[in-house]
């Protein structure tokens, strides 16, 4: 008995470990606005203003990808202040029939809410279950993706559409699902994907050399 409440604690632990190691850890200061000049280094306090806490312009109009999104975004990379918070924020604007490939965040949630229009959000769990929860947000919804998961983002109103997403990660990561596979470089065995897919290995060497995600 005792050595099952030694190995009961010991899996309990190393939960413990595992999802404090899941998220972003914690500052050990009030804030360590990134150096311009001292690459990994904080900014001298005395030197830091306002300024390197906000960022504008997120609203002002941007070109459309390929997949008609444009993406303004707040993070460590564009605002100084952002670094060790934990936190990235995007703005993204859809026109008609936009949308984002199916992708996910492998180091954050995600929290979508709908400035304007219409939106599709929905996102996939793990194996074995692979169900489907999907919904219809409109003007003033909210929604979270879970940590990880595998989800997708239409616009589904009938002229542009625009979310604002906040991260609880200073970098969330982006890994859209058809470039993983379809536009890897060095490029994954065809004959591999096509057995994958239940695809000719003809249409998986077409997708190979199709424009994906910029």
């Amino acid at each position: 008995m005792a050595s099952v409440a030694i190995l009961c604690i010991a899996l309990a632990l190393m939960n413990s470990i595992c999802i404090s190691l899941a998220f972003d850890t914690r500052p050990l200061l009030d804030f360590c606005v990134t150096d311009p000049i001292g690459i990994g280094k904080c900014k001298d306090p005395k030197a830091v203003t306002a300024n390197d806490f906000s960022i504008s312009g997120l609203d002002r109009p941007r070109p459309f990808n390929s997949y008609s999104v444009a993406t303004a975004i707040a993070s460590a990379s564009t605002t100084p202040g952002f670094n060790t918070m934990g936190q990235t924020f995007i703005r993204v604007e859809f026109a008609l029939n936009g949308y984002l490939p199916p992708h996910t965040h492998p180091r954050a949630s995600e929290v979508i809410y709908v400035l304007e229009g219409t939106m599709e959000v929905g996102f996939l769990t793990s194996y074995p279950d692979h169900k489907y929860y999907s919904k219809v947000l409109n003007k003033g919804d909210a929604t979270i993706i879970p940590f990880g998961l595998v989800h997708t983002v239409r616009n589904v109103a009938r002229g542009k559409s625009v979310i604002t997403a906040s991260f609880n990660s200073q970098n969330p990561g982006f890994i859209f699902v058809p470039d993983s596979l379809f536009a890897a470089k060095p490029a994954i065995n065809s004959t591999y994907l096509a057995a994958a897919f239940k695809l000719d290995e003809k249409t998986v060497k077409d997708l190979q050399t199709k424009l994906w995600y910029i």
